[in-house]
């Protein structure tokens, strides 16, 4: 047996990203590794280590035993340190022990998924220490590690994969949660419709529909009178979508049109992870 159809695309785009990664990484000296991203709080470094820690988890190893430093203040929740001692063990590694982690963990990896035969619905301990199913680990990674490749092309201004395997997987995630966030995080009336149109790289344009008992759904048909309309482009959606800007620093990137409050409140509510 080998990988289930299903599970393809998500490892497709791992194995795209995560290699995009190590062609990023690989010839950058100490200094560059310190500099900033658009992750809160994170550098180049810190990134690229969360990106070997998480898949050194998916690969069964054992966590690091590990104490956070008392200083970390951006730490405030359980779910922040189980992500953050993966991070903060690997902060005096040098650049070169980076990336030869990094590429040994890609090779074990990369063997792992050629090897994998169990169901997508079998259940695993997933990229976030929560058990979850196969095929929602794996989406989630894809997502995860192709949202950090972007997070690394902003710090190292080497922009590009905007409409890679990725960026669809990415796409297909935040258009999940789109109905979350308009009818029950932004309260959206009953029989209400919200179009949501992006363009760029990757573009699509959806309707979340708000039935009478206050549910959301989505689809592709464009609503005729809609309560709010929303534009912008892939880029500012994603990086809406993932914490790295504020509505307010990308607003003469976005076109609303319709309940002004109840946009700014669909924005406001937008960030679905960091």
């Amino acid at each position: 047996m080998s990988l289930h159809p299903s599970l393809q695309t998500s490892a497709d785009a791992w194995t795209h990203s995560v290699e995009a990664i190590a062609e990023l990484v690989q010839p950058l000296v100490e200094g560059e590794w310190n500099r900033p991203t658009p992750c809160p709080y994170w550098s180049v470094r810190d990134i690229v280590s969360h990106v070997i820690g998480v898949d050194c988890e998916m690969l069964g190893d054992p966590r690091p035993i590990h104490t956070l430093p008392r200083d970390l203040y951006h730490v405030k929740t359980e779910a922040q340190r189980y992500q953050e001692i993966q991070v903060d063990v690997r902060r005096h590694h040098t650049g070169p022990e980076m990336v030869s982690e990094l590429e040994y963990t890609i090779i074990r990896r990369s063997r792992q998924l050629r090897n994998e035969n169990r169901a997508p619905d079998t259940i695993v301990r997933g990229p976030r220490g929560i058990d979850e199913t196969l095929d929602y680990a794996m989406r989630r990674r894809a997502f995860d590690i192709w949202v950090h490749e972007q997070d690394l092309r902003t710090a190292l201004n080497k922009p590009g994969n905007l409409d890679s395997p990725g960026a669809y997987v990415t796409r297909d995630m935040l258009l999940d949660v789109l109905p979350k966030i308009v009818a029950k995080d932004a309260q959206a009336p009953a029989n209400s419709a919200i179009v949501i149109d992006v363009h760029g790289p990757v573009e699509f344009l959806r309707t979340v529909r708000v039935d009478a008992e206050g549910r959301g759904s989505v689809d592709g048909s464009p609503s005729l009178g809609p309560l709010v309309s929303l534009s912008t482009d892939w880029e500012t959606f994603v990086r809406l979508a993932c914490g790295r800007v504020s509505p307010a620093a990308v607003a003469d990137r976005i076109k609303s049109e319709g309940d002004q409050d109840l946009a700014a409140a669909i924005l406001r509510s937008f960030v679905v992870t960091l």
